[in-house]
Order: structure tokens, then sequence, then C-alpha cells
């Protein structure tokens, strides 16, 4: 009987260990509405790239007094402080000739693609008929080439993987489907033309973390053991709603297939400004660097749709995470677990 009392103890004693993966910046949060020049309602939700000179892009959407969103750029030296904002909005929405970009432009997730010598950013195109995902193409954050919209309607949270994939470029994104809110992966032969549609990873049912509705967050990280994804669960609670993050790695050749899943979240709203905004219990990356020790992680991202915060975390440190608090995803382990 002891030892039994013993082992359920000491499982308490585990299940109550939560390790910190993301260290909060203590300067937090980094960009608010104050640091804007312009009128302006709210800024989040910010893309990032380190540009040659090792300084940092943050493509940011700023939601204007109508609700309507645009992207701005701001720049540091050092990814914390000291940011030039552009004096005006960078892209705004064209609706003359995109007209899928009537109710703005949101979301962007920035990837260097060095294949191209350019920077793709995918982002989220509001039209009539609700949120699409469209790609532009930059040298340098100031003349775009807009390729226009790739996944119609209802579709978001999307990203270009930096490499072709056995020849085809591949694009992770969230389209709503009669079967749930889950993220898919679509490739093509040259960035207009979108086929070969393959489920990635499916939200949960019942009562977990990320049952019913999850979406990739920045672009996958290419490790030497696969595409590690750090993705959004969404929980439904009787007053809003709770957004957090959680791990996935797949494999590098077949990005559709997922090795290993996390079980529970790893980083989720607790700061005033996480809790509280426009859009409460809000963690939400669009985008990351890496320091020149290919471990360290910046991640940057909206807190409750009001501003944008940072967090430092450590590659090989989620990975290791992920092998002690993940499972494998094959079918059976689907299967049982979203019982």
């Amino acid at each position: 009987m002891m030892s039994i009392l013993a082992e359920k103890l000491s499982d308490k004693a585990v299940m109550n260990q939560h390790e910190t993966l993301f260290h909060r910046h203590p300067a937090n949060p980094i960009l608010t509405g104050k640091d804007w020049p312009y009128s302006m309602n709210s800024v989040f939700n910010a893309g990032a790239t380190l540009l040659p000179d090792g300084s940092t892009v943050l493509l940011c959407r700023v939601e204007d007094r109508r609700g309507l969103s645009h992207l701005c750029v701001a720049r540091s030296v050092n990814g914390v402080d000291g940011w030039q904002i552009d004096r005006e909005p960078t892209l705004m929405p064209d609706v003359e000739r995109y007209p899928e970009e009537l109710w703005g432009i949101e979301d962007p997730r920035i990837t260097y693609v060095p294949e191209l010598k350019q920077y793709a950013i995918a982002y989220t195109s509001y039209s009539r008929g609700g949120p699409g995902v469209s790609l532009a193409l930059t040298k340098d954050f100031r003349a775009f080439e807009r390729l226009g919209v790739v996944m119609s309607p209802d579709d978001k949270d999307a990203a270009l993987l930096p490499r072709r994939i056995n020849g085809f470029w591949a694009l992770i994104h969230r389209p709503m489907t009669p079967l749930g809110a889950h993220i898919w992966i679509s490739y093509s032969p040259d960035l207009r033309h979108w086929g070969n549609h393959k489920l990635m990873l499916e939200a949960r049912r019942g009562a977990w973390w990320d049952a019913n509705r999850i979406g990739m967050s920045p672009p996958p990280i290419e490790t030497s053991r696969g595409w590690l994804m750090i993705y959004h669960g969404v929980r439904r609670t009787p007053s809003s709603s709770i957004y957090r993050l959680g791990l996935a790695l797949f494999d590098l050749e077949q990005p559709e297939k997922c090795l290993i899943r996390g079980d529970s979240w790893m980083f989720a709203p607790e700061t005033e400004y996480e809790r509280h905004g426009d859009v409460q219990d809000v963690v939400f990356p669009c985008g990351y660097t890496v320091a020149p020790d290919g471990d360290t992680i910046n991640l940057y991202y909206g807190a409750a749709d009001s501003s944008i915060a940072l967090a430092h975390g450590s590659i090989r440190s989620l990975l290791v995470w992920l092998d002690a608090n993940g499972h494998s995803e094959s079918s059976h382990d689907r299967r049982e677990r979203h019982r």
C-alpha cells in the first residue's frame, strides 16, 4: 500500500513540475500603439526575420481605428529596442488590383528563400468571402511583388517552407473545412498553382487544450531531426477562448508526416499584457529569429491582440521537451488519443 501511495505522490510531483521553455523579456511588451508614428488602434502578430547585417525586421500587423489591418515594418539593431518604425504603412491593402484584400491584410509570416534570394511573405487577405491566404515577395521590405491569393477562404495561418520538397514548393496553412480546423500542407511548381493537399496535424477532440481548432504559429524551424513546429490551440471557455502554444515535429522530406506531437501546451497567457487587451488570453507568435549560436530562438508574439512581446528559448530544449512530453503520431496513436 505504501509503495502505491509513494508512486502516486511521485506522479503528482512530476505533474506539478512545469519546465519553462520560453522566458519573457523583462522589457515586454516591446512594441505598443504608443510607439507608432501615426494614428492607429493596436499592433500585434508580427512576422520576423534577420537581415544580412544582423538587424531584425518585424512586419507588424497594425489595426486602424476602423478595425481594418495593414502591415508596417519596424527595424532594430538588437531585436529588442531602438525600433525604427516606418513613418507610414509599409504594405496597404490594394483593393483595386487585389479585391480579396477588401477588409484588410493580417498576420504575416516571413520565410527567406535562398533559391529566390528573396523573402516570401504569407499573409491573410480578408475578403467578403472571409480570410484567405496571399503571398508576396520582397528583397528589402520596401518594394513588394504580390502573387495574389493562393488559398481561397476560409483559410489562414500560412507559411512557405524555405526550400522545395521533391521539386515542389510547400505551403503550410489552416483551412476551415467540414472536417474541422486542422493544419494542412499543399504543393506547387510555381508558387501560384497549388494542389496535392495533405493533412498534417489534426485538432484533437474533447477536453484537450488543442481540441477543435489549431493553427501553425510561426514558420516551422528546420532542424537535423525534422521540421519543428510551434502551433496554437484554441480552448473555448464559457466566457471566451484561450490561445496556447504546443510543439510537433515533422519529417524533413515528407513534411505531412508527423513524427512526435506534444501532449500538453508549453506556453500560455500569464501576464497582464497577455491576458487583457482587445482580445483577452492570447499569445500568438507569427515570427522568430535564431541567434548566431544556432540554438537560441527569439520568439515575437502578439499579446491579447494589443501589443508585441518577446520571449527567448532554446531549440535544443524544445526538442528535449518534445521527446519527454510527446508521442508518435502513428495512425494507431491518433485514433486512440482522439477518441
